[in-house]
């Protein structure tokens, strides 16, 4: 037995080598290479241009500053499980829980006695009453604690599963947000420049009548040579310029 190695373990695995590549200098390496395929209306902080854009032919430092690409069967490994993005939330019976609520039809179920929020303000107040309940159980008999402990755990699974059943209803609204959002932000753009193409229609206009009139006042024709004319009328167009655009 004492000439048997003996494993070491930790609670909490290395990481992993690639951290080291996460430095600033590759960081900006990156994100200039980011911003020069992506063109002149690449933003990291608008979310509608901060896509996560894959370069590729990166150096080895710099490939796993990207993230990699989503699995093509929904398949992936995390902290050592599987798991399915394709697979649908489990019910509590079919994991063994007991289910302490009647299940809505729609995350937007209408009736009294079907409103999640009603229900989730429910398991919530169960919650406090449970753990006070546990407080007093561990100050006179602390030995009775794994009931309590156990009806704790299956408030908590029905609180998060209903939580969970929010999720698509989640996505969606951030979705329509998010559209929203981009809407809002063109409506803006087609409207600046339909104020800016007034102003420059409105500074011409004023441009021409300027010019006419001086020729007139001079008696000059419209195609006359260069002189110091010529020179004054410069001067006036940049002064209307800075008038209209200041």
């Amino acid at each position: 037995m004492a000439d048997q190695p003996q494993a070491h373990t930790s609670t909490f695995p290395t990481p992993p080598q690639f951290f080291q590549n996460f430095t600033a200098e590759n960081i900006s390496r990156i994100e200039e290479l980011r911003a020069a395929q992506a063109g002149p209306d690449y933003s990291p902080i608008d979310p509608a241009t901060a896509l996560p854009i894959r370069l590729l032919d990166l150096p080895p430092e710099l490939r796993f500053l990207q993230p990699p690409e989503p699995p093509a069967d929904g398949i992936y490994r995390c902290f050592g499980e599987i798991h399915n993005l394709n697979e649908p939330l489990r019910s509590l019976e079919e994991q063994g829980i007991p289910q302490l609520y009647t299940p809505p039809a729609t995350p937007n179920g209408s009736g009294r006695h079907f409103d999640r929020a009603l229900v989730l303000k429910r398991l919530a107040k169960s919650l406090l009453l449970n753990f006070l309940e546990l407080v007093g159980i561990m100050s006179v008999n602390p030995e009775q604690y794994a009931e309590k402990i156990q009806d704790l755990g299956t408030l908590f699974y029905n609180f998060h599963h209903l939580l969970n059943e929010y999720r698509p209803h989640q996505a969606r609204e951030s979705l329509i947000l998010m559209m929203q959002d981009q809407l809002e932000r063109s409506k803006a753009e087609t409207e600046g420049i339909l104020r800016m193409k007034a102003e420059v229609e409105t500074v011409l206009a004023g441009l021409g009548k300027l010019g006419f009139s001086e020729k007139e006042g001079s008696g000059e024709a419209p195609g006359a040579g260069p002189g110091n004319g010529e020179v004054e009328d410069g001067r006036d167009v940049w002064d209307e310029l800075e008038r209209g655009f200041s």
